[in-house]
């Protein structure tokens, strides 16, 4: 990969990805349907975000949900735009080799996982294409493909929130959102969700029928930890009958469960004993604990979020001694294992609550590792208060892991300011590309690359980049020499 994160002049790009079927022209295919020949469009290829692209007889795109590169499929349009149509598919006349049989009865209803009709292996090929080629529309060239950090494709997700609702003729609705609605999609099954949270799918439905106001259950919260099984129940208006009958289905499933009620300023309250609820990551030197309460940030698929706490530790080498900037820390996912590689890590995070859990993290581990951690709050949306963390800090590494709103303000600033090393972990592409652009036309180039396969058969994509700055490195090594 010695071409890794090198600047090429800009070309217009398709917006999809790689993943090539066999390459026929679907305004042909188009063409001969209209003169009674073979019927049906022919699929080019994936769009980014995974949806199969055709063409029109008139040249116009088309976006086929469930329809895969190659395959010759019927389909209905259900939604017409000026510069193209959104369309599903309903019937494949030719299928591809990469189209297996989902794994999940509710597929074609439920709005959560939009790539099961893709082999896994083909799934992560086109999210490592898609990555490529988001880059490339900012003039980043990568040669080879992106690392890979995978788990399991099935009972990986931790965590997951479910809706209630009773419609007008009385009718109880418990699951995930229909494809493209507000509906809901009742659910008994869940092959993506850790088993003992599926375990708990039918059990919830008999408990909420059961209730006496289930119309004021706004929705469950379910999350999987080292201790075992969370309820959340969020209710809308105070019940003192329906209080004691949750209560009494937390003790029947030993399940941690809270009520989080009212509905402007909700307030949590535990029902059964109040856990430590805590999860697990590695560190330099074994095994690091997390603490969180319910509503903290916690990556839903626990293999792959310690896939990637290792691959930080890797990729940034010998830390000890070096000053850390981790912005949008959360309770120390990233944080506690720099810390323990030696680094001095500032942590930095918006939420006052985030930021008390992870200094009470550090304590809690340090008695077992010597941790430099300094748990900072601070907007950083805020313009200005990355450049001031930087004055201020003066890292050598600094680690961002934002929210699907990026980092824009923090790009900016490390352009003005270049530290040797960003290491940037991204769950949305758009604003990752924005961010990239910003930091390689800043004079940063790319290192390392890696795809987190977090949600497995969706089109989620979370990546993690390495940046170097090759200026500020040599600033900070004559700094260093002088002194």
């Amino acid at each position: 990969m010695a071409m890794l994160g090198k600047r090429r002049p800009r070309r217009e790009r398709s917006g999809v990805s790689g993943l090539q079927g066999r390459q026929a022209d679907a305004r042909t295919a188009a063409k001969a349907l209209e003169h009674g020949e073979a019927p049906g469009l022919r699929i080019e290829r994936l769009a980014h975000d995974g949806r199969g692209l055709a063409h029109d007889a008139a040249g116009k795109a088309l976006f086929v949900e469930g329809a895969l590169p190659g395959e010759r499929v019927e389909v209905a349009v259900h939604r017409t735009r000026k510069r193209f149509d959104e369309a599903h598919v309903r019937e494949v006349l030719e299928p591809s080799p990469q189209r297996v049989d989902p794994p999940c009865a509710y597929y074609a209803r439920c709005g959560g996982c939009d790539l099961q009709h893709l082999a896994v292996p083909d799934q992560r090929r086109h999210k490592q294409a898609v990555l490529i080629d988001l880059l490339a529309r900012q003039g980043i060239e990568i040669d080879g493909e992106p690392e890979l950090l995978a788990g399991a494709s099935q009972g990986y997700r931790r965590r997951a929130r479910l809706g209630v609702k009773i419609d007008a003729e009385g009718q109880l609705h418990l699951g995930f959102r229909a494809r493209h609605t507000h509906r809901l999609v009742d659910i008994e099954h869940c092959t993506i969700l850790v088993p003992a949270l599926e375990a708990l799918l039918v059990p919830l439905h008999r408990q909420v029928a059961s209730l006496q106001a289930p119309r004021q259950v706004g929705h469950l919260e379910l999350l999987a930890s080292d201790q075992g099984t969370t309820l959340v129940v969020r209710q809308l208006k105070e019940n003192t009958a329906d209080r004691e009958a949750w209560r009494a289905f937390g003790v029947e499933h030993g399940v941690h469960l809270a009520w989080l009620s009212g509905r402007d300023a909700p307030v949590l309250e535990w029902l059964t004993p109040a856990p430590a609820l805590s999860c697990r990551v590695p560190g330099a030197a074994g095994e690091l604990t997390l603490g969180f309460s319910p509503g903290d940030f916690l990556q839903a698929n626990a293999e792959v979020n310690r896939q990637m706490v290792t691959t930080a530790l890797e990729w940034l080498g010998a830390l000890e001694g070096a000053a850390l900037l981790d912005l949008f820390a959360g309770v120390g996912n990233f944080s506690l294992p720099l810390a323990s590689a030696g680094a001095r890590v500032t942590a930095v995070e918006g939420s006052p609550a985030m930021v008390e859990r992870l200094e009470r993290n550090v304590l809690a581990n340090a008695r077992e590792t010597a941790l430099s951690v300094a748990a900072r709050q601070a907007d950083l949306a805020q313009e200005g208060a990355v450049a001031a963390l930087l004055a201020e800090v003066r890292p050598e590494v600094v680690v961002l892991d934002p929210p699907r709103d990026g980092a824009a303000e923090a790009a900016r600033a490390l352009v003005a300011a270049p530290v040797p090393q960003v290491l940037y972990v991204s769950c949305d592409p758009a604003t990752l590309a924005r961010d990239v652009a910003h930091l390689v036309h800043g004079g940063y180039r790319v290192t390392r690359i890696a795809v987190a396969d977090m949600f497995v058969h969706t089109s989620h994509l979370e990546s993690m980049l390495l940046f170097e700055h090759s200026r500020a490195q040599q600033q900070r090594q004559g700094a260093s020499a002088d002194g």
